[in-house]
């Protein structure tokens, strides 16, 4: 049986623990009470990471974090997200069925729509990342092991603790308004859980193989698959995590109109 939604989220294999709290002291997150972060310094500061400490997440830091992100907005307030977080042995076996298929040629099978291949700036930026991350972890462009235990890393979900898999209501299928929607309260979480200490990353990976993913989240039948989300104590000492992807400058990217200069 799939497990039933506590208002908008289910919680798979996420145990607390005093000793999970306790966490706080070699990570330093006061929980209940967390580090006090400016906006500015959350939106400036935040990093993909792709590097975890293997210690757990506390289930009442989870909570603290999806109840800040369902502020996000969404097109007349339908708010049509829901979040499977998956830790433990079934989180252990969607990496080892993800990783089986990838090794194996499986095809992916993700439930959203992709769009072409990216071409021209966008695929720059794509390479651009790419190399600063390959550059970060000293892999060369010729050896194909290492990149290859980097993709597989990714369908690992990073090695995280937590994966967060972000679903939407199967009835709102075909609607613009809902990827959006789930992209504001994805960007909301991964803010939200910076603002407390931790590190996150969103990837289509971990997702790719969607029947794998379905079947160990429990994943009910009403639900679209639309991205999964790593989720962790940062490791400092893994090398990508240092790794700052570039931005385009505000002149790049905005248009003002009506304005006198």
């Amino acid at each position: 049986m799939p497990p039933r939604f506590r208002g908008c989220w289910a919680v798979i294999g996420l145990r607390t623990s005093r000793e999970a709290a306790n966490i706080q002291a070699s990570s330093g997150i006061i929980l209940g009470n967390s580090i006090q972060m400016r906006f500015d310094d959350v939106i400036l500061g935040r990093r993909s990471i792709r590097g975890y400490k293997p210690d757990p997440v506390p289930k009442a830091l989870i909570e603290e974090i999806i109840g800040l992100a369902m502020r996000a907005p969404s097109s007349m307030n339908t708010q049509p997200w829901n979040f499977y977080i998956v830790t433990g042995e079934p989180l252990d076996r969607i990496r080892a069925g993800n990783t089986e298929r990838m090794v194996a040629g499986v095809p992916q099978s993700r439930e959203f729509r992709t769009g072409q291949a990216f071409v021209g700036p966008h695929r720059d930026r794509q390479v651009g990342v790419a190399k600063q991350l390959f550059s970060a972890m000293g892999i060369e462009r010729d050896d194909k092991d290492k990149r290859q235990d980097w993709v597989l890393r990714g369908f690992r979900q990073f090695d995280a603790p937590v994966c967060v898999i972000v679903t939407y209501d199967r009835v709102l299928d075909g609607s613009d308004d809902t990827p959006f929607d789930c992209g504001a309260v994805a960007t909301a979480l991964v803010n939200a859980a910076w603002s407390r200490g931790l590190g996150a990353v969103i990837n289509s990976q971990g997702i790719m193989q969607s029947p794998v993913v379905r079947e160990h989240a429990g994943i009910a039948d009403d639900q679209v698959i639309m991205k999964s989300i790593a989720l962790g104590w940062p490791d400092e000492s893994f090398p990508a995590n240092a790794v700052v992807s570039e931005r385009k400058s505000v002149d790049e990217a905005t248009v003002f109109v009506g304005f006198d200069n």
